[in-house]
C-alpha cells in the first residue's frame, strides 16, 4: 500500500495478493461523524491492521488468507455530508462485488455499514444481515441525525433487508416499541445468559447469502473496553465464536464489516482482539 502508516492486514505470514487475485478485500473507513459518549474510531481500521501483523495465519485448522488478501488504500470519509461518505464507501465496495471478491470493511462508526449495504442493494443480490451489537440502534434519529450509528439498523429496515440482532442489551422505549411492531428476531445478552445458544439462529426463510455486522461492544466491556459506548454484561469471546458458527452454518458470508472499535493507547488486548474477530470472519467467509 501506498500508505506506509497502513499495513497489509495479516502480511508478514501472508503475502498481499493483487486486486484482481484477491478473493477477500479489506476496505479501511476512517469514519468518525456521529460517535457519542467516547471518540476514536476513525483509528480503528489502522489499530486492527497493526495488530493483525501478530496473528497467527494458521486458525487452528485451515489458513483463510490463502484465499488471497487485498488490503484497499483507507477512505478518510472527509466529505461534506455523511451522504457524499456513504457513496465513497458504496463505490468501492461495488468494485469488490463487480469482481466477485468479499468485501471485508473495517470500521469506524457504524454508520459504515449502510455504504456497503448500498452496493449490495444495488448489485441485486439477495441478501440478509446478521448484527453482533450491545444497542439496538434502531432509533429514527439521534442527536438530530438519520445517519447515525445509532440509526443504522432503522435504516437497514427502510431498505427492505431481513436482519436479526444479537446480543443487543440497552435500547430506548422507542426501540423496543419498533422491535415489537415490526416483528424483528432477536436474541439478546440477557436471554442468551439464562437460556444458552438455541440450536437455530436465523429463521428458515432467511436469506441463503448474509452479511455480518460486527460492533465491538457486543463483547463483554471487560473483553472490549476500547469502544465508544461499552456495555456491561456483554458476550463472550468463545459464545461470539459459537454464535458465529451457527448462523454461518448452511450459509455464504458475502460480506462483513467491525466497526466501533475506538484504541486505547498503550493497550493491545482489545485491537488484538478485533483482528483476530476478523480473521474469523474472513474464516467463516472463505470456508475452505
Amino acid at each position: 500500500m501506498a500508505n506506509t502508516a497502513y499495513p497489509s492486514f495479516l502480511e508478514l505470514d501472508i503475502p498481499p495478493s493483487s486486486f484482481a487475485e484477491a478473493r477477500v478485500h479489506i476496505i479501511p473507513v476512517e469514519m468518525e461523524k456521529s460517535v457519542s459518549y467516547g471518540g476514536g474510531t476513525a483509528a480503528g481500521p489502522r489499530a486492527i491492521l497493526q495488530a493483525s501483523l501478530q496473528l497467527e495465519a494458521f486458525n487452528g485448522r485451515t489458513v483463510p488468507g490463502q484465499a488471497g488478501l487485498f488490503t484497499h488504500e483507507p477512505l478518510e470519509c472527509q466529505a461534506a455530508s455523511v451522504e457524499e461518505d456513504l457513496g465513497v464507501i458504496s463505490s468501492e465496495v461495488t468494485k469488490v462485488l463487480q469482481k466477485e471478491g468479499t468485501p471485508v470493511i473495517l470500521g469506524g462508526e457504524h454508520t459504515v455499514t449502510l455504504g456497503a449495504l448500498k452496493a449490495f442493494a444495488a448489485s441485486g443480490q439477495r441478501i440478509g444481515v446478521v448484527q453482533f451489537d450491545a444497542h439496538a440502534d434502531l432509533r429514527d434519529s439521534y442527536e438530530d441525525k438519520r445517519l447515525s450509528h445509532a440509526c443504522v439498523m432503522r435504516r437497514v429496515h427502510e431498505m427492505g433487508l431481513p436482519f436479526v440482532q444479537i446480543g443487543v442489551r440497552s435500547l430506548s422505549e422507542e426501540e423496543h416499541r419498533f422491535r415489537s411492531a415490526h416483528k424483528i428476531k432477536s436474541f439478546d445478552a440477557e436471554d442468551l445468559y439464562a437460556g444458552g445458544i438455541p440450536a437455530e439462529l436465523l429463521p428458515r426463510d432467511f436469506p441463503e447469502q448474509i452479511y455480518i455486522t460486527f460492533d465491538v461492544d457486543c463483547f463483554d466491556a471487560s473483553i472490549m473496553p476500547a469502544t465508544g459506548t461499552p456495555e456491561p454484561g456483554g458476550l463472550t469471546w468463545y459464545q461470539v465464536m459459537d454464535l458465529l458458527a451457527k448462523v454461518a452454518a448452511g450459509r455464504t458470508v458475502c460480506g462483513c464489516d467491525v466497526v466501533e472499535l475506538a484504541p486505547i493507547a498503550g493497550m493491545h488486548g482489545p485491537d488484538f482482539t478485533a483482528a483476530k474477530l476478523v480473521y474469523k470472519l474472513i474464516g467463516l467467509a472463505v470456508s475452505f
